[in-house]
């Protein structure tokens, strides 16, 4: 059974929309930690961080489901 590290270099590799929403998990993710250094946020502002951490979360959630299928497929192959 492959590794998640080995399954995600190879979606990396292969997969356009995976690296794409791996940027956009990445880029959220310094987003966020930027306004957390903040010790007060407006409440403009602590509505955009509501929002930037669910979307944080849909995406690593299509990423963990990317992760899945592939190992699903690659199970499937192996016993086919």
């Amino acid at each position: 059974m492959l590794k998640d590290e080995t399954i995600v270099e190879q979606l990396r590799q292969s997969n356009p929309e995976f690296r794409e929403l791996e940027v956009s998990h990445h880029r959220l993710d310094l987003e966020l930690n930027e306004l957390q250094r903040r010790h007060v946020l407006t409440p403009a502002e602590e509505l955009e961080k509501k929002r930037m951490q669910k979307e944080k979360l849909v995406k690593k959630d299509k990423l963990a489901e990317f992760i899945r299928l592939y190992r699903e497929q690659g199970l499937q192959a192996a016993t086919h």
